[in-house]
């Protein structure tokens, strides 16, 4: 299986967008953010690349300032 991450540069929101998710039942866990990046708070929330449509949805309407993008790993 296949995921993404949704990275953040707020643990707040991090831990309130895997909230949201886990919500409209998506399998979603907070991970570390790969180092490589050099952004955020070190949180990104992880979800099947499958949910992926539905999850960007709900991340977009969650109006999160400190989302900064995708990454799949």
């Amino acid at each position: 299986m296949t995921y993404c991450i949704a990275v953040f540069r707020s643990r707040s929101q991090a831990i309130d967008c895997k909230g949201q998710l886990a919500r409209a039942g998506i399998k979603a866990e907070i991970v570390a953010t790969p180092s490589s990046l050099h952004i955020g708070c070190g949180l990104s929330v992880k979800f099947p690349t499958a949910a992926y449509g539905r999850a960007r949805a709900i991340i977009a309407r969650g109006g999160y300032t400190a989302f900064y993008g995708y990454m799949n790993i």
